[in-house]
């Protein structure tokens, strides 16, 4: 990358950055819906025409990280280590996940759940990726492990350690528990998942 193709990448995620951070801030102030998009761009001293070349919603806002965790999370997937368990592999990536959260990520969190558990629009959308993003990993999952997995159980493993994940997070945080907190809780779960998922793979027990 030349020095001039360095800093536009370096102006664009500044511009991003302060989207987010205007975007947050004036939800938390003035609530999501009384938001409009001429104000978030003018937090960040950006016109509207330029918000949507960053993000095509405010919903898009609030979930600025989904895309580049999932991107993420499919390359580990579709690059596991060799003799690598089902259960290793999934582990590995929840806890990679935590490494993913910088400090703007995390000063960012208790406002995003917020939102999420109080504006329906955020709710849909979150299923939405929720959905989405299981899906994709599953897939990538069973293209991973041709011997090991088909469809159903690539489904059953990812939703069982997704959902653990999501649930535990959400108790943690809705108990007003610090978000460091709340990782913690996702690692319990995970490992109490992964204990049932070593039995993917093996040979079904003959019954008399």
């Amino acid at each position: 990358m030349t020095d001039e193709a360095g800093l536009r990448a370096r102006k664009k995620a500044k511009t991003r950055r302060a989207l987010v951070e205007g975007a947050m801030r004036l939800f938390a102030e003035k609530g999501f819906e009384q938001t409009t998009l001429a104000e978030i761009a003018a937090s960040a001293e950006v016109s509207t025409r330029t918000f949507f070349s960053y993000f095509a919603s405010k919903e898009e806002v609030v979930f600025f990280d989904a895309d580049e965790r999932l991107g993420r999370t499919l390359s580990m997937v579709g690059h596991r280590q060799e003799g690598e368990s089902v259960a290793q592999l999934l582990l590995r990536v929840v806890e990679a996940g935590a490494t993913w959260e910088d400090e703007f990520a995390s000063r960012l969190a208790a406002e995003r759940f917020r939102l999420v558990m109080t504006v329906p629009a955020l709710q849909a959308r979150a299923l939405h990726l929720l959905f989405d993003s299981q899906r994709r990993v599953a897939e990538a999952l069973c293209a991973a492990y041709p011997d090991e997995l088909d469809p159903v159980s690539a489904a059953a493993a990812v939703g069982a350690m997704v959902g653990a994940a999501k649930l535990a997070a959400v108790m943690s945080l809705a108990k007003g528990e610090p978000y460091a907190e709340a990782w913690t809780a996702v690692r319990r779960a995970a490992q109490v998942v992964a204990g049932g998922l070593d039995a993917l793979g093996r040979p079904a027990r003959a019954t008399a």
